[in-house]
């Protein structure tokens, strides 16, 4: 998982990047297991198993935690392809 340090790091990059707000939540949300908060830490965190899964794809299987600038790209990553797929979407409609 992240560290403490890790984390305050993230936080001061995303509290930097407003346009990146509203998408960091959506994929908290996403990624939350289902009755998060019935579980400690009682956080809406991501499994540990989905973690390892996606550092390992990531960084070769090496365990390692996420790098800030990776989640970051990440999260670009996921408001490019909500506007596109959204875009897209609203396109067959009409």
């Amino acid at each position: 998982m992240m560290t403490t340090m890790t984390f305050a790091k993230l936080l001061a990059a995303l509290l930097m990047r407003p346009w990146l707000w509203v998408t960091a939540i959506r994929q908290a949300y996403r990624l939350a297991p289902s009755r998060w908060w019935t579980r400690a830490p009682y956080l809406p965190l991501p499994t540990p198993a989905y973690v390892q899964f996606r550092t390992s794809t990531q960084y070769g299987g090496q365990r390692r935690e996420p790098e800030v600038y990776d989640i970051i790209d990440y999260l670009e990553w996921a408001r490019d392809w909500h506007s596109t797929t959204r875009l897209s979407r609203r396109g067959r409609r009409g």
